[in-house]
């Protein structure tokens, strides 16, 4: 089972246990041609009871046409789960409002649930690097390469763009995840879950290795990442949709209306159902 049939799984248990609101708006950025600039790297759904769920706008240009033809009414009115059914599509767009209704839904459940989040621990600082450690970063964190070198720990960097193979020489930069397989310990960012190359990354590590995944669209409930083999999921929860909504759209810091939480395998209580 791929991992985005088990978020459809998932997605289908809590729907036949929690209501879900109907969306209320949509918040789309511009879109940039090349590339979309860091205030405009993201979009949200909002459900009638103001709960938020986050996706990045990752597109081709090719996607251009029709991302710029959607607005907020076309989706008002309808149900997440409909829209959450289609995360890991082929289909860039369906991709992209899948995921960010699946964090709606489960931002829904934990506000209704009054699931009790863990939002004291440092996901990232979860991986405790030790000399002898060799550290797999898949995305590139700079609080991590810096805890390496101050360790003295290999690093292994999955990454596409060519400025770190010139910017950190000192270190292993490839785009072949293969190269996880010598990494005892693996950072990797939510944008892999996004894009549909986070199966490809798991099966490319040890089944020992330390593997947490980190950032911004990580607004789930772990289990479908926790039973390919991940240890850590940190994310965002929208503590007050209307202020984030208004925060986007002004390409404001989002902090006031956000909080970061963690789930931990050792740890996790399940899905509230």
């Amino acid at each position: 089972m791929s991992i985005y049939e088990s978020f459809a799984k998932m997605v289908t248990r809590l729907n036949a246990v929690y209501d879900q609101p109907n969306i209320q708006s949509v918040f789309f950025p511009p879109f940039y041609p090349g590339g979309q600039p860091k205030e405009s790297e993201f979009m949200a759904v909002m459900l009638e009871s103001k709960t938020v769920g986050i996706s990045y706008v990752m597109l081709p240009d090719t996607k251009m046409a029709d991302y710029n033809r959607l607005s907020s009414a076309d989706f008002e009115g309808r149900s997440p789960v409909d829209l959450a059914m289609k995360f890991g599509s082929d289909d860039e767009i369906e991709n992209m409002m899948g995921l960010a209704s699946l964090n709606a839904i489960c931002q829904q459940v934990i506000l209704s649930s009054c699931y009790l989040m863990d939002i004291s621990t440092d996901s990232l600082g979860l991986i405790e690097v030790e000399k002898g450690d060799c550290v797999g970063m898949v995305g590139f964190f700079y609080p991590l390469v810096k805890r390496v070198e101050q360790k003295g720990a290999k690093l292994v960097i999955i990454e596409k763009d060519p400025k770190y193979v010139e910017k950190y020489p000192q270190f292993k930069v490839t785009m072949d995840p293969s190269f996880l397989l010598d990494c005892n310990k693996v950072l990797c960012t939510s944008t892999t879950v996004f894009n549909n190359t986070i199966d490809e990354v798991i099966s490319n590590c040890l089944p020992d290795a330390f593997i947490s995944i980190i950032g911004p669209t990580a607004g789930y409930f772990p289990d479908p990442l926790f039973e390919k083999g991940v240890n850590v999921v940190g994310g965002t929860m929208v503590k007050d949709g209307e202020l984030f909504m208004d925060l986007i759209a002004a390409k404001e810091r989002w902090g006031p209306a956000t909080q970061k939480f963690c789930f931990r395998r050792d740890n996790y209580a399940g899905l509230p159902i």
